[in-house]
């Protein structure tokens, strides 16, 4: 007998058998997290944003049929949508609703003269150039990248903005391309020929497939 072993052959193999594992168990862990980091509860998509008037796109938009341009009036010519003026929101509830408790605030900001801090729900990185403009002028739907708004009571993060979720559009934007005056109806259904008239309206429309980094990170 070799006096000189201090452990029997079999933790040989219990040696490579662990590392195998620890190995499995390391990566495991970061699929995990990655997995975590993904996830709607890191994210916050569906979550409603906390506003100073919880504000209803389903009663405004899908009830009362007001257009998206009216309370963001800045879409068609600036890279930012606008939020909607004190002035906007009295134009209809300085003659309906004019004293519930839930518009407090907006009497407040008319009064003041100062402007309701309304938070963003889409809240690009600082880095990240987008650019309401021209997306609306190539036939991108509101729907397309803020979801069903008409149907949210509060409205809530549609899409985590990835990068990757941008490319796949800009990638192949005969997916979402449709006719420019359909651009804000919320009823707008895809066509069982979505990938035709895509094609189409990217001919007609001169939608290039811009993936260069420059194009948003400026």
């Amino acid at each position: 007998m070799n006096s000189s072993r201090v452990f029997p052959p079999c933790f040989n193999a219990i040696a490579r058998w662990s590392i195998v594992a620890a190995i499995a168990l390391a990566g495991a862990g970061a699929w995990g997290w990655y997995r975590f980091t993904r996830s709607e509860f890191v994210e916050l998509t569906g979550y409603p944003v906390e506003q100073p008037v919880q504000f209803s796109h389903m009663h405004h938009v899908s009830r009362l049929g007001i257009d998206c341009r009216m309370c963001h009036a800045s879409v068609e010519t600036s890279s930012f949508a606008g939020m909607p003026p004190t002035y906007t929101c009295m134009t209809c509830h300085s003659q309906i609703w004019r004293n519930t408790a839930m518009l407090a605030p907006i009497r407040e900001s008319l009064d003041l003269g100062r402007p309701m801090q309304w938070r963003r729900v889409y809240d690009l990185p600082r880095f990240v150039y987008f650019d309401h403009r021209i997306h609306v002028a190539k036939g991108i739907g509101c729907a397309s990248c803020h979801g069903a708004v008409d149907r949210m009571p509060l409205v809530a993060l549609n899409q985590p903005l990835h990068m990757r979720w941008c490319l796949d559009c800009h990638r192949r934007p005969e997916r979402f391309a449709r006719p420019k005056e359909l651009v804000f109806d919320m009823k707008y259904k895809e066509p069982a020929d979505q990938i035709g008239l895509g094609r189409r309206l990217v001919s007609e429309y001169g939608i290039r497939k811009l993936t260069d980094c420059s194009v948003c990170h400026r």
